[in-house]
């Protein structure tokens, strides 16, 4: 296993999009979210899934040269149009308007409809959150994987929410979730480690579980029926609510937004069409609530009052969420971001097709 230092796999994924035709401050704004997610551990969303840019791309679903576009504009509202480039630079700029709007009217809410695989949503709870607001994402998805609760097809996406709340003496809690029991592109990362996935994550069309990493991606992006289960798995151990949110999730990002759902839209797309994927983004200032500092100071005191729970290991401590992220970013920092010897094929593969260069190793 290669471990590759930060900057490098930067200068890697900018390498990539330049070549695609991507503008620079577009490309850096994208890379900068790719590399934070590595750098975190979540490395379903970063480095990786150029693969799956790439399909895209030569698909003609991305149109890399637009640029995030308001449609309709209110005092502590906004529409956006994405373009139908990748999600980064649209969810970036929507996050950095809903608070912009939220620190005049004290809450602010943004809606982006024709945009893309955003990557890891908490990476945009965490701009508002250090702009001293709490922030609420959430977004569709352009693969439909979820099987609901009772059924055997998949009908809706991973369907992520992400919220972050700033405090003052320690670092924001930040949650990043899927409404599914995992994201498909966390199986993708243990397929490319030859690793089997958990019992739980993916059932095939019969509802059977499968452990098997390759099968399972199989399942998930080719075949029509079985797919990943929702948050909680069975409906005895709390699936159904996993469910329900997704579609809370669909309705917030894509039906308010005018984005597609993709088990209506998907029979009648021909290739080339844009999946139209739609984020929400939701901006709350503590300051139109509580007294300045009131908010945060609190939040110190329930973040101190969590981790002082004694653990039930005390090899395992007790952690808020954010914690794993922000202790695995300080290791990868110091020790790179590590890149299986299958994603380094594929890296290699793209740069040859793309003409950038290979920027992982001195090879």
């Amino acid at each position: 296993m290669r471990h590759v230092p930060a900057e490098r796999v930067r200068r890697q994924i900018l390498g990539v999009l330049h070549a695609w035709g991507m503008a620079e401050d577009l490309a850096a704004t994208t890379a900068e979210a790719m590399v934070e997610t590595d750098l975190m551990g979540i490395d379903s969303h970063g480095l990786s899934m150029l693969m799956m840019y790439e399909s895209f791309r030569e698909a003609g679903q991305l149109d890399l040269s637009a640029r995030p576009r308001v449609v309709l504009d209110m005092p502590a509202t906004a529409l956006v149009d994405g373009g139908a480039n990748l999600g980064h630079p649209v969810a970036d700029f929507c996050i950095r308007l809903a608070v912009e709007k939220a620190q005049a009217a004290g809450i602010a809410a943004v809606g982006a409809r024709n945009s893309h695989h955003f990557g890891a949503a908490g990476h945009y709870a965490r701009v508002a959150s250090s702009a001293g607001m709490i922030g609420m994402i959430t977004s569709s998805a352009r693969t439909v994987l979820m099987v609901p609760t009772r059924g055997t097809l998949p009908l809706l996406g991973a369907n992520p929410i992400a919220f972050a709340a700033p405090a003052l003496r320690n670092r924001p809690f930040v949650l990043d979730i899927s409404t599914t029991t995992v994201a498909a592109n966390k199986v993708k990362v243990y397929d490319l480690n030859g690793k089997p996935i958990p019992e739980g994550w993916v059932v095939d069309e019969a509802g059977r579980p499968v452990t098997d990493s390759a099968e399972a991606m199989r399942i998930i992006f080719k075949e029509p029926g079985g797919g990943v289960t929702p948050l909680g798995g069975a409906e005895v151990t709390g699936g159904h609510k996993g469910y329900g949110l997704g579609v809370m999730v669909q309705v917030l990002s894509a039906t308010l937004t005018g984005a597609a759902f993709g088990p209506i839209r998907n029979p009648t797309r021909v290739p080339g069409d844009p999946d139209d994927v739609g984020h929400f983004f939701l901006a709350i200032n503590p300051r139109a609530f509580r007294p300045e500092g009131g908010f945060e100071a609190e939040m110190d005191a329930m973040i101190d009052t969590l981790r002082a729970t004694p653990p039930a290991d005390p090899a395992r401590p007790v952690l808020v969420g954010g914690d794993p992220e922000a202790m695995e970013r300080e290791r990868r920092l110091a020790e790179g971001i590590p890149v299986p010897p299958a994603l380094e094929a594929h890296i290699r593969a793209i740069c040859g097709r793309s003409g950038a260069k290979y920027e992982l190793s001195d090879d």
